[in-house]
């Protein structure tokens, strides 16, 4: 008699975002030949980067794989979370499940998206519990700085996997839902497999404070405020917008938002009840010149200094509603996300020039941060009791710091594991061990193009924008190979040519002598003539100028 042989279960954690970096949150979970995934977010672009708008994981493994995927499940509502999800969607034709709010951003930001018609929304409630093949996830209640924000509880055959998302501990919260610590605590004196948690403010000691702490100082600010305020915030932290609101009402101002991702999130906020307005205090940001000064209160993106942002409009004079006047008061409601730091600057000096008063980073309590402190980590660290450890959300610094405080509670080394995208930790009965990498990465997004921008591009842009381009256009015989016209040379970004004649006139000469020592070597493809102009011309001008602009020689057959 033979006996079939029983699979063995394995689970495998799969981050293909959100790792090492701040931002593109997605983490894959997989049994055996089921796979779900935890948030499909974004990330903003660096400096370096140009032309890039945002940049989304790498999800060809999730492609390659996209039979076994039973569902995308999201933590919240902010970007870092759900702002990849057009993009992935078109690849993925899968059902996202979220909360109410979270799901009422995702539908807005689909809508912009003509092509994404049937997608398959499933609104849970917190502490619901969904059961999808061999996964049972339940949603629990946590404190962000955005409503309906959840982690999840995710039950596997092998143990409870705890993905916290974003959270912090806050018992005064704006909405009156409190962190429901009590099914940490239970899953905890069940058994729990393993943690993942939030590790962004992992090197901060102590608590973060409460949000509401943040009403009573934006209710001091403005009653001392003699002209119009701006306070800049991310559209999506929706606490803060309450805040804001009540504080200009109390003070008899008007509220008009500016940007248009804040007027889409407010929209949905309202519409669904998560946030309160009086009908007679909202106005359209056209009409501003109808009310004095000291009765004007306007919400605006560009907190981070985007460029294209309204904030930043207007402190660069090319906002086409609203223009800073001196004596306006301007209050940056956040702290700059890492790579920031110089582009919110530039934006406040560019305020302070225009004669407007600037409150920014720790100038006062205007901002808190959503994010646990290390006293909170401890005490979720506490209840759940993790067999294995992995820390998420956060740059090696981070999750390096949240793996100590791990430590420093009791855990084993054996038993904490510090990830990048990619990789892959599998669980089995025996224990824990590593499994093959993935591919991973990210996939740029270049206006209509999703990942047609790759390093190659980045790099002569790159060079564009540092050292300029030079193109030379000859026309040659197609017969004899000779000289018909030119060289014409045409620069851009690199020197003046009115002013440059001299430098213009040698470089003509180069490429004639290029073409010479072609034509003597029987040269008979146009690449070898274009290879040669470009070598020629790049020791020249390297020598001479300590430059290396892009060349491009332009042939024509005559």
């Amino acid at each position: 008699m033979t006996t079939k042989k029983v699979k063995e279960t394995k689970v495998r954690i799969i981050p293909l975002g959100g790792m090492n970096e701040i931002g593109k949150n997605m983490t894959a979970v997989e049994i055996n030949d089921e796979i779900i995934v935890i948030d499909a977010g974004i990330k903003f672009p660096d400096e370096e980067m140009f032309g890039i708008d945002v940049i989304i994981p790498d999800i060809t493994y999730l492609v390659k794989n996209k039979s076994k995927i039973r569902g995308i499940f999201l933590t919240h509502g902010h970007e870092d979370h759900i702002g990849g999800l057009p993009y992935v969607l078109k690849e993925l034709n899968v059902p996202v499940y979220g909360t109410r709010l979270t799901l009422g951003l995702v539908e807005n930001k689909l809508k912009e998206h003509s092509s994404l018609k049937n997608v398959k929304l499933q609104v849970v409630k917190q502490g619901q519990k969904i059961k999808t093949g061999a996964f049972e996830i339940e949603f629990i209640r946590v404190s962000h700085s955005i409503p309906d924000a959840v982690s999840l509880a995710i039950s596997t055959p092998l143990g409870v996997i705890i993905h916290t998302g974003d959270f912090k501990l806050d018992y005064t919260p704006i909405d009156g839902q409190l962190i429901d610590l009590q099914s940490f605590a239970e899953y905890g004196k069940n058994g729990v497999l393993l943690l993942m948690p939030d590790s962004t403010n992992a090197e901060r000691p102590g608590h973060t404070m409460s949000e509401s702490s943040v009403g009573d100082t934006f209710e001091t600010i403005f009653r001392h405020a003699q002209n119009r305020i701006l306070v800049a915030s991310f559209a999506s932290n929706i606490h803060r917008v309450q805040q804001i609101v009540n504080a200009a009402c109390a003070n008899n101002r008007k509220v008009a938002f500016s940007g248009r991702s804040m007027v889409n999130v407010v929209g949905v906020a309202c519409d669904l009840g998560y946030l309160t307005i009086p009908k007679d205090a909202r106005i359209d940001i056209e009409d501003l010149h109808r009310y004095p000064d000291n009765e004007i209160c306007v919400v605006t993106t560009g907190s981070q200094g985007e460029p294209m942002a309204a904030l930043s409009r207007m402190a660069s004079g090319d906002h086409r509603q609203m223009e800073i006047q001196p004596g306006d008061l301007v209050i940056f409601s956040s702290t700059p996300i890492p790579g920031n730091e110089k582009s919110v600057k530039r934006v406040v000096d560019a305020l302070f020039e225009r004669g407007a008063d600037v409150i920014y980073e720790s100038l006062a309590e205007v901002h808190v941060s959503g994010h646990a402190c290390q006293e909170e980590l401890k005490l979720i660290h506490a209840l759940v009791k993790p067999k294995y450890f992995i820390p998420a959300h956060g740059e090696f610094s981070h999750l390096r710091q949240h793996a100590l405080l791990a430590e420093r509670m009791g855990m084993s080394t054996d038993n904490i594991f510090l990830l990048n995208i990619g990789d892959v930790m599998e669980f089995t009965e025996e224990g824990a061990k590593p499994g093959k990498k993935v591919q991973s990465g990210m996939t740029m997004i270049d206006g209509l193009g999703v990942g047609d921008v790759g390093n190659i591009v980045l790099r002569d842009r790159k060079m564009l924008a540092e050292e300029g381009l030079i193109v030379v256009v000859v026309a040659l015989s197609k017969e004899t190979r000779q000289l018909v016209s030119g060289p014409d040379v045409i620069s851009r970004g690199f020197v003046y040519v009115r002013e440059s004649e001299d430098l213009m006139n040698k470089t003509r000469e180069i490429v004639r002598g290029s073409l010479d020592k072609c034509q003597k070597k029987n040269a008979t493809e146009w690449s070898s003539y274009k290879n040669v102009i470009k070598d020629d011309l790049n020791n020249y001008f390297y020598q001479t100028m300590k430059r290396s602009p892009v060349i491009l020689p332009i042939i024509m057959e005559v």
